[in-house]
């Protein structure tokens, strides 16, 4: 009996999120298994152990594109299968169990390209200010016809700011317009909603606001001009006062990105639902890396609760999953009130020791533990300092003690 595109595309289910995530052959770790929460994963681990490879290999797994390089086998892959396993829940409950392999001879990651269960909208920010979108609704190439697997929009720092396009067979297609044009335009537009949306989030993503010393929330100023630029640009308002917004800091840059290319992403995914009549997406998973990176430690304790939270200023029927990569013990102490074992989970990235010599990086799921202050925070197993001190002072205290003793 044949099956129609029609029952084949009624079959589909939409709206996954990653449920699990294997790498075998591949990264700083021979082997490693990630079974996700639904809600928060905090990604922790020293420098180099492959906190940002596991990102881009979530990435890849739910969207079937690098964001970057793709991933190279090791070494001693000889000795292993590289291999990228992953499980995708789909919003029925359906688990979708797929991988890709590396092929030695075309140097590249293979994978099946048809998906019973489609993505849900996803948004990766990278920690070198890139960023990548995927939506399941749009259809940029053509090839997707036929995969029902979208495409992956890549975004290098320049590009969020100034636009992105496409160019096939000799046409111009604009699949971004930028967030200095975009901002522009919806502050000015008859249509404020998007522009409302705009204000809400980087309202939620904004630094506390306290008696002193703080900037101030992050507020739209009025456009202006800036010397060698047509354009009219946006600002921002400090306490004090309103500046370009390409003149503000690395900080407030960031933010200001990720709250754009979040509510970006969902007005054009409302967009091309519409056009295409099917609804919106219920489910969207962020991933970012270095989520406090050039933040003053009273927005890092903010932060994650904050991106948490977006989902309100977007649409109350939709859910995230976040995958977030951090070095900050002041976010791990911040989250200590909202933890919640059944919807989130810690995964920690450890050298393994034998003789004294660090042979292995090996990935851990330890439990949650509360332990109030950010001074517990940087001696627990999660940090793994000896003392919240210097370097030097820690060295003097410790060679104190050998002396008394």
């Amino acid at each position: 009996m044949l099956i129609s595109q029609e029952q084949i595309e009624k079959s589909l289910d939409e709206g996954g999120t990653l449920s699990v995530l294997m790498i075998e052959g591949v990264g700083a770790a021979k082997k490693l298994r990630m079974e996700l929460a639904n809600r928060i994963n905090l990604l922790t681990g020293d420098n180099g152990l492959g906190k940002s490879f596991i990102l881009d290999c979530a990435w890849y797994a739910l969207s079937g594109h690098w964001s970057n390089l793709p991933a190279y086998p090791r070494e001693d892959a000889d000795r292993y299968d590289p291999k990228i396993s992953f499980h995708i829940q789909g919003k029925t409950e359906k688990c979708y169990k797929g991988y890709a392999s590396y092929d030695w001879e075309q140097q590249e990651w293979v994978s099946l390209e048809e998906r019973p269960i489609i993505p849900s909208l996803l948004i990766y920010a990278r920690a070198d200010g890139a960023f990548a979108v995927w939506d399941p609704t749009r259809d940029t190439f053509p090839e997707s016809a036929k995969t029902k697997s979208g495409k992956a929009l890549i975004f290098t720092r320049e590009e969020i700011w100034n636009g992105l396009q496409s160019n096939s067979g000799g046409k111009v297609i604009f699949l971004s317009n930028g967030l200095i044009a975009d901002w522009i335009h919806w502050q000015n537009s008859p249509a404020k909603e998007p522009f409302e949306t705009f204000k809400r989030v980087l309202k939620r993503l904004s630094p506390p606001e306290l008696e002193t010393g703080d900037i101030g929330r992050l507020e739209p100023g009025k456009p202006t001009r800036i010397s060698r630029d047509s354009r009219w640009m946006p600002t921002i308002k400090h306490a004090y006062g309103e500046i370009p917004l390409v003149y503000a800091s690395a900080g407030v840059q960031r933010i200001v990105a990720l709250a754009y290319l979040i509510v970006w992403a969902w007005e054009e995914h409302q967009a091309q639902s519409k056009l295409i009549r099917q609804q919106p997406q219920r489910k969207m998973v962020i991933l970012v890396d270095e989520i406090e990176a050039h933040l003053h430690p009273q927005w890092q304790r903010k932060i994650l609760n904050a991106l948490l939270e977006v989902q309100k200023d977007l649409a109350s029927f939709l859910s995230i999953q976040l995958l977030i990569a951090t070095h900050s013990p002041l976010l791990m102490s911040s989250i200590e009130p909202i933890f919640d074992r059944k919807k989130d989970k810690i995964f920690h990235l450890n050298l393994l020791k034998q003789e004294n010599k660090c042979v292995e990086v090996v990935l851990q799921a330890p439990e949650f533990v509360i332990y109030g202050t950010v001074d517990s925070w940087l001696r627990s197993e999660i940090f793994e300092l000896s003392q919240p001190r210097s370097f030097d002072a820690e060295r003097a205290i410790e060679d104190a003690k050998k002396r008394r003793s």
